[in-house]
């Protein structure tokens, strides 16, 4: 287990709680099993690329910014963090297009800030 993947499982959990959602649910959305998800979130599996992105699609954040553990990520990982229960699969479909115009403009202010990191 290294310290990246605790990184990565501190952030995924902080996002999942933030957001109301259960293990099923973002297992579901992104699709691994809860036990795969749940090992991610402990830090005891090392997250695959395509599930990570899969992941912060879903959580509407960049997907480096999981790698991060400062305050200034955190805020950024929280900017389109809003709760909501009882969603179908096709509501989460919805919430991860929604999310991904938010990423988008989030993306473009940057630049237009002089800020480099997309």
């Amino acid at each position: 287990m290294s310290n990246q993947d605790k990184i990565i499982g501190s952030n995924l959990r902080n996002l999942r709680e933030a957001l109301g959602f259960t293990q099923d649910e973002v297992s579901t959305a992104i699709g691994v099993t809860r036990s795969a998800y749940a090992n991610y979130e402990l830090g005891a599996r090392e997250m695959p690329y395509d599930i990570l992105i899969k992941a912060s699609d879903l959580f509407g954040c960049e997907s480096y910014l999981l790698y991060e553990e400062s305050e200034e990520a955190r805020h950024e990982m929280l900017s389109t963090a809003f709760r909501i229960e009882g969603l179908s699969e096709d509501d989460f479909k919805e919430i991860i297009w929604f999310k991904d115009l938010i990423k988008t403009n989030i993306k473009l202010n940057r630049l237009m800030n002089g800020q480099n990191r997309l």
